[in-house]
């Protein structure tokens, strides 16, 4: 696992000498095998992450003021139970272009940002989604965490969303 940004310098040359078309997949994993007993109820609980350029990249939550983003092996994200692939589309993006655009986004997500309710891996995915081919990801693997914005009153107060913090998260995606 790689966090970024890396140290990855690219040049425009290198960005004008391809042109490739890559497939965009949404890998979906399950914490545990607790999963198959919520799946019932509607209350899955999953991880996610894009692959692309047959890389998967995700985002997680840590103790720094610096990027969560990873990259790691497609289907393989570590803590997690691969459990299956959705196919998003496609980019026009080349590899070296796809490598910018993910230095980038990656300062938007810095690890002591991650909120279980606001700002999560599925929340990363998507907005990599539709930056990419202006499609969201599908509304099931997000669901709890939709569930749980609307039910922030019963939540324990760790993971409550402040309505402060939720209008700043909405306005700036």
């Amino acid at each position: 696992m790689r966090l970024f940004p890396s140290d990855s310098s690219v040049t425009k040359e290198q960005i004008n000498g391809e042109n490739n078309r890559a497939l965009l997949y949404l890998n979906v994993y399950v914490l545990t095998s607790i999963n198959n007993f919520l799946y019932w109820f509607g209350l899955d609980i999953f991880h996610s992450g894009i692959e692309v350029h047959g890389m998967g990249y995700g985002f997680g939550a840590h103790q720094y003021p610096i990027s969560g983003v990873f990259e790691v092996e497609p289907r393989s994200c570590p803590g997690f139970i691969f459990r299956r692939s959705v196919l998003l589309g496609s980019t026009d993006m080349s590899l070296s272009e796809f490598w910018l655009f993910m230095e980038q986004l990656s300062d938007k997500y810095h690890g002591d940002t991650y909120h279980f309710i606001a700002k999560n891996c599925n929340h990363f995915t998507d907005d990599v989604c539709m930056q990419l081919n202006g499609k969201h990801i599908p509304g099931w693997v997000n669901r709890l965490a939709r569930l749980g914005s609307f039910c922030n009153c019963i939540l324990p107060e760790n993971i409550q969303v402040t309505a402060v913090r939720h209008v700043l998260y909405l306005e700036n995606h």
